[in-house]
């Protein structure tokens, strides 16, 4: 499993009954989590002095209950600030198990540059930009997509509160496989992906992506872009019908540049109260 123990900012405290309770700064959450399927005992005390509760509905959706927190607030993660904002689907804007590989970019992406070789990022589905901004802050010149408009704002936002809102970032709101088209048409080429798929979802035309069927054929294309002198892809999920396993098969049979190593595991935090460690997801990555 790929954990981060460099958090200062957001912790882990507990889990328990199908919720987690979380510190992200001063503020203490408390956010369902279909993973907690255990029932321990509620010792921690911010179980009872929580600053936010997220209530999922019988009729889909949820909000926020007990609610005691600004509009938005800052947590930083080495020299990155992230703007957190509890949002309606229960995200806070930032998924902290991604530390862990906002390092393993970082690390490539500093010793590339060491080398005096630059290093050209397409960051897919890039959400509210963290590993965007991690990638530009190591040295990488990146290209950023999401077909959210108001996701594209946030992430410009964190640029700027990173101090990185002059680095050499193209920001774009697209759809990807769109835009992944496109770039190869125009015989564009990067040297690093990162991509963080939807389990599901909506197109702009109506069009419905479901992950399990029509991720091989994005991430097949998706590779073409490699350059001739490939640094590495990263891709995670958050889909439960996917295991770190299938991730690394896709990645490696779709691998066009050949002597790749693969690597996949599942992320997860340390849970301060009991020193076991929460999965929160998958990744895949293929290093040269």
């Amino acid at each position: 499993m790929w954990t981060s123990e460099s958090w200062q900012d957001y912790e882990l405290l507990d889990t328990s009954g199908g919720e987690r309770l979380e510190r992200w700064g001063k503020y203490l959450l408390v956010r369902p989590d279909p993973q907690v399927i255990w029932q321990t005992p509620r010792r921690h005390p911010g179980w009872k002095k929580f600053d936010a509760r997220y209530i999922r509905s019988n009729k889909g959706g949820g909000q926020w209950e007990n609610v005691r927190l600004p509009d938005a607030w800052q947590i930083r993660y080495r020299e990155l600030c992230f703007n957190i904002k509890p949002m309606s689907f229960k995200h806070t804007g930032v998924f902290p198990e991604q530390a862990a590989n906002w390092d393993f970019a970082a690390e490539r992406i500093r010793a590339r540059v060491r080398a005096k070789r630059p290093i050209r990022v397409l960051n897919l589905f890039a959400y509210t930009g963290a590993a965007t901004i991690n990638a530009a802050a190591a040295g990488a010149e990146v290209c950023h997509v999401d077909a959210a408009r108001g996701m594209g704002a946030w992430a410009r936002e964190n640029a700027k509160s990173s101090g990185l809102e002059k680095a050499p970032v193209r920001w774009l709101v697209d759809d990807c496989a769109a835009f992944v088209a496109r770039e190869l048409r125009r015989g564009h080429q990067y040297d690093a992906i990162i991509m963080d798929p939807p389990s599901y979802g909506r197109g702009p035309t109506g069009q419905v992506w479901k992950i399990e069927d029509d991720l091989y054929a994005l991430v097949e294309m998706t590779l073409k872009l490699l350059s001739d002198d490939p640094c590495f892809v990263l891709m995670s999920s958050y889909s439960t019908g996917l295991s770190p396993s299938v991730m690394g098969y896709v990645l490696a049979s779709c691998n066009p540049r050949g002597r790749a190593e693969i690597e996949c595991e599942e992320l997860g935090l340390p849970v301060a109260s009991t020193g076991y460690m929460l999965p929160c997801g998958a990744s895949a990555r293929m290093i040269w």
